[in-house]
């Protein structure tokens, strides 16, 4: 699957970006919910884990959701435990060959196969593109901590597809309906490509694939980008889109994300 290769590379990005990083700097804490860039690894490397088991080991993937659940669902306390808190950069050594056996895994597999997972099943192909999401995402609070301005590439079409794909969800997960039919995205690939979503006549949002990547992940408050957005529908959605699974989650405040000034 490309999105299998999409995640591998996205992730070696990120790999680049820490390897000159002092364990003292990785303890640094990112605009996140204050978690360091320990936390954030220990984080992907915990759930690129659990993905690998979704293909590999179903037995074991339910042993470590019962482990989650005797642990109220605490996240961040069963991710150090997982991990037995390992930091520095022997966790970013542990978190780069556990991506890269991600990757292969989802590689060699069957994009439609049908994947146990939290709630309903999902295909091959919609995990790891959540696991792209993800690394994408909670990078962008290590670039933004390290004052570093993202390069991206076409690889986040990806993203851009799951937060098409997440427009019900973002009112699902709020116990609502969508208010209307989805806007119609006109969006600037990194390459220059422009790529096309929805068919609605009176709803419109035009700009940067990667400030729509942003709003939908929730790194960037729409405020903080030079999107485009017309009309009542695009304004709502982008005033709460959530393309990630779980409870509703409120955007960022404006200005509360954005990329530091370079220490360099």
């Amino acid at each position: 699957m490309q999105e299998a290769e999409d995640f591998r590379e996205e992730s070696r990005a990120l790999q680049a970006l820490l390897a000159p990083l002092t364990d003292d700097r990785l303890q640094a804490p990112t605009q996140f919910k204050g978690w360091s860039i320990n936390d954030v690894i220990q984080h992907l490397t915990v759930w690129n884990h659990m993905a690998r088991l979704q293909i590999e080991d179903e037995a074991e993937l339910d042993r470590q959701f019962h482990s989650l659940l005797e642990m109220d669902a605490n996240l961040r306390k069963f991710e150090t435990a997982f991990l037995d808190d390992l930091r520095g950069a022997a966790l970013v050594e542990k978190w780069q060959s556990g991506f890269e056996a991600t990757a292969d895994t989802f590689a060699a597999a069957d994009p439609k196969q049908r994947l146990k997972w939290v709630g309903p099943t999902m295909s091959a192909r919609s995990s790891i593109t959540s696991r792209l999401m993800e690394s994408w995402a909670h990078g962008q609070e290590i670039y933004d901590e390290l004052g570093v301005e993202r390069q991206n590439t076409d690889r986040i079409r990806g993203i851009v597809v799951l937060g098409v794909n997440t427009y019900r969800w973002t009112y699902m997960a709020r116990g609502t309906e969508p208010p209307g039919e989805m806007p119609r995205l006109e969006l600037t690939s990194p390459s220059g490509d422009v790529w096309t979503f929805g068919e609605s006549k009176t709803d419109r949002i035009a700009g940067l694939a990667e400030e729509f990547c942003q709003v939908v992940t929730q790194t960037r408050n729409i405020a903080d980008t030079s999107l485009t957005v017309e009309g009542g529908v695009a304004e709502d959605w982008m005033a709460k889109a959530q393309c990630f699974a779980g409870p509703a989650v409120e955007p960022p405040a404006p200005g509360s994300r954005h990329r530091r000034e370079n220490e360099n």
